[in-house]
């Protein structure tokens, strides 16, 4: 009888520290990804998938060669950006157009894979998961003026969901230039 219950009690114990553990986990995702954790569980329908999806992210961009910019790039990009910003005044679609190319590049000299853009997204979303919300509304504005669909409203705030990434990379540069 006393076998037994020690067996019981080991089990219960077993059990909670399983469970404790599994909480503290879902903690550090939610901390580390905040909003896109949550897009993450919506878009999956199960906490459990989310969060493994979320980890295989992980695992996924730790095995890239993802650098921040050099100055020189960072400089050119800083530019470039300024220009299309300000091009938006006169060719609002055109700034869409050239914001999404710019991320796209962007991307790629720091490193990020960028032939899918849902992988794009989850790629920069271990790094920066604030702008990945950012980066999924730009891009469907985008898609939306290739098919003649934008208004100018949806394009500025397209420009401006473009901007949250550029300088997020921007900044990655920034940080790296400060440790220094």
């Amino acid at each position: 009888m006393e076998i037994i219950v020690i067996v019981v009690l080991a089990v219960v114990l077993a059990g909670a520290a399983l469970f404790f553990y599994q909480r503290q986990r879902s903690g550090q995702l939610q901390n580390r990804f905040g909003p896109e954790y949550d897009h993450a569980v919506e878009e999956s329908g199960d906490k459990r998938t989310a969060e493994r999806d979320l980890r295989g992210r992980e695992r996924r961009v730790s095995k890239l060669d993802v650098q921040p910019l050099s100055g020189e790039t960072a400089e050119r990009y800083r530019a470039e950006w300024n220009t299309v910003q300000a091009g938006f005044v006169d060719e609002p679609g055109q700034a869409v157009e050239d914001a999404d190319r710019l991320v796209l590049r962007m991307m790629r000299e720091a490193g990020y894979p960028v032939d899918e853009f849902d992988q794009r997204v989850s790629d920069i979303s271990v790094d920066h998961p604030e702008v990945a919300e950012h980066y999924r509304a730009a891009h469907r504005v985008a898609v939306a003026r290739d098919r003649g669909e934008a208004d100018t409203e949806e394009l500025r705030q397209a420009v401006t969901a473009y901007r949250q990434l550029v300088d997020a990379l921007l900044t990655d540069h920034d940080n790296t230039k400060e440790q220094a």
